[in-house]
């Protein structure tokens, strides 16, 4: 009966709030606004190439079923349009009627196997898409890119609660717009809507994170788990929509995604209190030197460079997959699966293995890693050729970022001030330039020169600069921060910031935030 009783006194409100200064459930925080965000940034992946050339083919029909028949003089032409390969041609009316052969003319559509529904009826215009779709996605990328210097800055002075939250409002609204747009202007205000609401939930939740944990060891964990967070959402993203909008149609997972926002506003909202404003203890290094760090600009530089690889490969791989394999909707985000799986699982292995091992050697793997995966998946034939390449690059960027996102925060600790807003919308910055430039570079790329290229490039690129991660190894730190550091005298418990490991100087005390677990 006593467990009963208790049960019956348990008030879910009195224990959030009573919890609300443990560093775990702020973790949880950050992780279900890291997994909600990038849910809604994949699961448009498989969508929305298939819908707009469904809606221009759609729109192509209309139009060319309501042209009035001209009658002109005998001597006259007609323009027929040819929804196969895209050409026109030119009919003398006067002419006996002749069959025309609806077979594709292109060599890509006739190699394509033929009676099967899934099948592309223009392959010009499937590849006309890439610039469109990569655009599209691209959207979201680079509105984030420019919130990014505004929000970071902007949380050293309010507190990371009221961006966070902010956030999650901005992010709802975008939701529901992805949900009922019909259009490629409103799908386009939707991504870049959401792309504000991103940069405020990971720029304000990584910094949050840096605050609360100050142990360089915890910290790399926690964020290995809040990465999980983004991994998941990743995972989770394209075979949920693809799945989905085969089966129930495109609103419905916006409005499931819609639902779960809201119970991760209320979470904040009862938790976090956003209505309080808490500004930082000191002023924070100035967003301009950090960025003229050139430790802090290599460690970017890898979190850029690698996940452009992806970046590229989201508007292009369902489109090439649809000109080769013929696949159906719900492949086109289920090949994707192994890079989620696979980056979810190095995430959470290296978020607490990278320190041990050098967080610079996990970086430096990393980059060659996914060099050498993109190259490999144009060999493959069909869904399941993609499998292994696919893996690769999710595990290769899951060593980058897991090792890359806390050598940010201990770069700030060991070279500037202690504060993580600006450094962590830096790193957002990077994140966001390679899924900013990834696709708008790559469908261009992939229009041009053809998708095999493409991955080629980004691969070599990746390759080339994996060496620049070995001056990440000892990064020096200001005079006066290495003569507090290796003061003896110090009663505080400190640290030495190696990336390759961490030992203690002074009195043995207590964790200064122990009282939070």
């Amino acid at each position: 009966m006593g467990g009963l009783d208790a049960l019956r006194q348990f008030n879910l409100l009195t224990w959030l709030r009573e919890e609300r200064q443990s560093r775990k459930l702020i973790l949880f925080i950050v992780f279900v606004a890291l997994l909600l965000d990038n849910m809604l940034l994949t699961v448009v992946v498989p969508i929305i190439p298939s819908y707009l050339y469904s809606m221009d083919e759609s729109t192509d029909v209309v139009r060319n079923s309501s042209l009035p028949r001209q009658q002109d003089s005998p001597q006259s032409f007609q323009s027929i349009i040819s929804l196969y390969d895209n050409t026109v041609r030119l009919s003398d009316l006067n002419s006996t009627p002749r069959t025309v052969d609806p077979m594709p003319s292109t060599p890509a559509a006739a190699g394509l196997p033929q009676n099967s529904s899934d099948c592309p009826k223009s392959t010009n215009k499937l590849l006309s898409e890439n610039v469109k779709v990569g655009m599209l996605f691209a959207s979201k990328a680079t509105v984030q890119l420019i919130a990014n210097p505004f929000v970071g800055p902007i949380t050293n002075r309010i507190g990371y609660q009221l961006p966070i939250f902010v956030g999650f409002c901005i992010m709802f609204i975008s939701t529901i717009m992805f949900a009922f747009s019909s259009s490629y202007s409103l799908l386009f205000v939707a991504r870049s809507l959401q792309g504000v609401g991103s940069s405020c939930s990971s720029v304000a939740g990584m910094g949050m994170l840096a605050s609360v944990y100050t142990d360089d060891e915890e910290r790399g964990h926690a964020i290995g788990i809040a990465l999980g967070g983004l991994a998941l959402g990743v995972l989770v993203g394209p075979p949920f929509g693809s799945v989905m909008y085969d089966f129930v149609g495109k609103t419905a997972p916006f409005l499931i995604l819609a639902f779960l926002a809201l119970f991760d506003g209320a979470l904040q909202l009862f938790v976090l209190q956003p209505t309080k404003v808490t500004p930082e203890s000191q002023k924070g290094t100035p967003l301009l030197t950090l960025m003229k760090d050139p430790y802090i600009l290599i460690a970017a530089g890898a979190i850029c460079f690698g996940n452009m690889a992806i970046g590229m490969m989201e508007p292009t791989l369902p489109i090439w997959m649809m000109e080769t394999m013929c696949a159906r909707k719900w492949q086109l985000g289920v090949a994707f699966l192994p890079a989620s799986i696979s980056y979810l699982i190095g995430t959470n292995i290296f978020g607490t293995f990278a320190h041990k091992m050098g967080r610079w050697l996990c970086a430096l793997i990393g980059m060659i890693g996914v060099g050498i995966s993109v190259i490999c998946v144009p060999f493959a034939r069909d869904i399941y050729g993609l499998i292994l390449p696919n893996f690769g690059v999710g595990f290769a960027i899951g060593m980058v970022d897991s090792s890359m996102m806390p050598i940010m925060g201990y770069l700030v600790d060991l070279r500037h001030v202690s504060v993580y807003g600006s450094v962590y919308a830096i790193a957002d910055v990077a994140f966001c330039l390679g899924f900013a430039l990834g696709p708008s570079i790559g469908g261009s790329i992939a229009e041009s020169i053809g998708f095999p290229w493409l991955m080629t490039i980004i691969g070599v690129v990746d390759v080339l600069f994996a060496p620049l991660c070995l001056f990440l190894r000892n990064p020096p730190g200001q005079e006066e921060k290495i003569a507090i550091l290796m003061d003896s005298n110090c009663s505080v418990k400190t640290r030495s910031y190696s990336t390759q490991g961490t030992y203690y100087q002074g009195e043995d005390m207590d964790p200064e935030y122990d009282d939070y677990d």
